[in-house]
């Protein structure tokens, strides 16, 4: 059997992994080998390893690295600790293929700390850009610490050309979080009230918002801003929790504040993919800065406000408005938003990240790539012409 690690370090990427995860489990010819860390292992953001469990996943490895500074110090620690984490996890087991995810610093210690053990490395969701995240970085440096690329796009295919990876390392496949929107059943108001202790008699505004890392020192203004323009707006409001980012304590001691003394709003910590799904389905808009309002939010015609610059750079669909940070703009984006004619203008939209097809494509891909020195010696590829030839259209 073939030995397939996966990192999942936090909520938003384990939703995600979820169809590839189930397609591994059930295959006879690939063994799952789970490693959890980061967040999951946080009773502060939720302890969802508990969560992952309940689906029914072994614990291969678990991973402490997170200390409970958000400080660029403290992230940075963070980031050490996992290296050395994960390098004591691969001389304990080594997969035969390491899956990683995007563009998080915890599972960028995961990638870098697999180097030195040859271990090939696929990366899921490279080739994107976020401007305004630290993450950035983090995301293209994955990109060449990996061995095989799954793109959700040609645009990111094209960008991992760019980088020097040979085409025949990528495979366009789409998101693999819109696999689950065949899978999951969506919930009804009733079991979402009865399972969360939601209050939903109206269709509430969907809120998540990050630290936006590459302006950490902008949080609580950013913050702020937000929360005055969703205080004058006259519409109930579900928060989820940020991740655990620099400044994101700040973040989570504000939601707390304003939800404490607006009864009309409500604090959730850990929605899980099918509650998430089933308020998107429900809720009137989505706020914030989420890669979910990028990616997930068309395939369900959801209207998306999309604040300041942590998703500049990204494909984005006709439902998203962009936005600055100021009350003011943020609240003209709500207006707009909330119009029956611009949900009304979003029939027939469809999601550039795909139909719900990634997982089957990947895992293919996993189990028949050749494990030979030909995959690990990467050669760097110069562009000629700009051609994408060789790229594999899964």
């Amino acid at each position: 059997m073939r030995r397939i690690g996966v990192v999942t370090i936090a909520r938003s990427d384990y939703g995600i992994y979820l169809p590839i995860l189930r397609k591994i489990q059930a295959d006879p010819a690939l063994q799952l080998h789970l490693i959890v860390a980061g967040m999951h292992l946080s009773p502060e953001f939720g302890l969802t390893v508990e969560a992952i469990e309940g689906d029914g996943f072994e614990i291969g490895e678990r991973v402490e690295m997170l200390l409970s500074s958000d400080t660029p110090e403290g992230i940075s620690k963070s980031m050490g600790l996992g290296l050395i984490g994960f390098a004591q996890v691969y001389a304990r087991v080594r997969p035969d293929i390491l899956v990683v995810l995007g563009d998080r610093f915890e599972m960028h210690a995961a990638t870098l700390a697999a180097l030195p053990f040859k271990i090939p490395v696929a990366h899921v969701h490279g080739g994107e850009v976020t401007q305004g995240a630290m993450d950035d970085a983090l995301r293209h440096s994955m990109t060449k610490l990996s061995h095989l690329h799954f793109v959700s796009t040609q645009t990111y295919a094209d960008r991992v050309l760019q980088l020097g990876e040979e085409p025949w390392r990528i495979t366009i496949c789409g998101a693999p979080s819109l696999d689950n929107l065949q899978t999951v059943k969506l919930m009804s108001k009733n079991e979402l009230e009865t399972k969360y202790g939601l209050r939903l008699e109206r269709p509430p505004l969907l809120v998540t918002f990050h630290p936006v890392t590459l302006e950490y020192d902008q949080t609580e203004w950013q913050t702020n801003e937000l929360l005055a323009a969703l205080e004058v707006c006259d519409m109930p409001i579900i928060f989820t929790m940020p991740n655990a980012d620099t400044n994101s304590r700040i973040i989570m001691r504000m939601l707390e504040i304003f939800v404490q003394g607006h009864p009309s709003t409500q604090l959730v910590h850990n929605l899980g993919t099918p509650g998430y799904f089933s308020l998107m389905a429900l809720a009137t808009a989505m706020v914030g800065n989420s890669s979910s309002g990028i990616i997930e939010a068309p395939s369900f015609k959801l209207p998306v406000i999309n604040i300041g610059t942590r998703q500049q750079g990204r494909i984005k669909a006709a439902n998203v408005i962009d936005t600055g940070y100021g009350c003011d703009e943020i609240i003209a984006a709500i207006k707009k938003a909330t119009q029956p004619a611009f949900r009304e203008s979003l029939r027939g939209l469809v999601n550039p990240y795909g139909a719900g097809q990634a997982s089957g494509k990947i895992i293919e891909r996993l189990k028949n790539v050749v494990l030979d020195n030909q995959l690990i010696a990467k050669r760097f590829y110069d562009l000629e012409n700009g051609s994408s030839i060789g790229v594999i259209q899964a």
